[in-house]
């Protein structure tokens, strides 16, 4: 796996925080550059830290399904992806009086847009990745399109979350069916 595809899996997984970031920025009435860092910081870390807690599990069975390692990267992809595609169409609700910069708040989103990030690291666990360096773009991707989504959040709304969501989950199930094919194939 090389450097494109993991900016590619990078940006897939990104799209969860992207699309939570759009509608926290929406909920600001007094809209500051802290803001936007604290919510960039917190879905940032845990996207970076969720694939190496998911690695470290991905390693310890390694040497068991290493003959069917790349239908696993399929499966867990394409349900990854699947997943995102379907939560994309259902409809979400906000509080309007929610805070998105509590820290209990974000910790709960930060968790939960991540979770996907942990079943990546199993994935990269099962491939030829460095997966600090996998890590590290994922945790930088999702930091800078949080912040960016914070700012596209208080301009434009509820507009762009569910199409944002359901591309993401389009690209991992692409990158799913690559490896699978790469490897059959290849």
């Amino acid at each position: 796996m090389g450097l494109i595809t993991i900016i590619i899996v990078a940006l897939g997984l990104a799209m969860d925080a992207f699309a939570v970031s759009i509608v926290s920025g929406s909920a600001y009435k007094q809209l500051n550059v802290k803001h936007a860092l604290r919510i960039a910081i917190f879905f940032g870390a845990f996207q970076a830290f969720m694939p190496l807690v998911g690695a470290l599990a991905g390693l310890s069975v390694r040497e068991y399904i290493e003959d069917y390692d790349h239908w696993i990267a399929f499966g867990l992809l394409s349900a990854i992806g699947g997943k995102m595609i379907y939560e994309s169409f259902k409809i979400k609700s906000t509080k309007e009086d929610s805070n998105p910069a509590n820290i209990l708040v974000l910790l709960v989103l930060s968790v939960a847009t991540s979770i996907d990030a942990l079943t990546i690291g199993i994935t990269l666990s099962l491939l030829s990745v460095s997966i600090a360096l996998a890590a590290t773009i994922i945790g930088l991707t999702t930091f800078l399109l949080s912040y960016l989504g914070v700012f596209i959040g208080k301009k434009f709304g509820h507009f762009f979350e569910n199409k944002i969501e359901a591309l993401g989950g389009l690209v991992l199930i692409g990158l799913g069916v690559r490896i699978l094919f790469a490897h059959l194939l290849f």
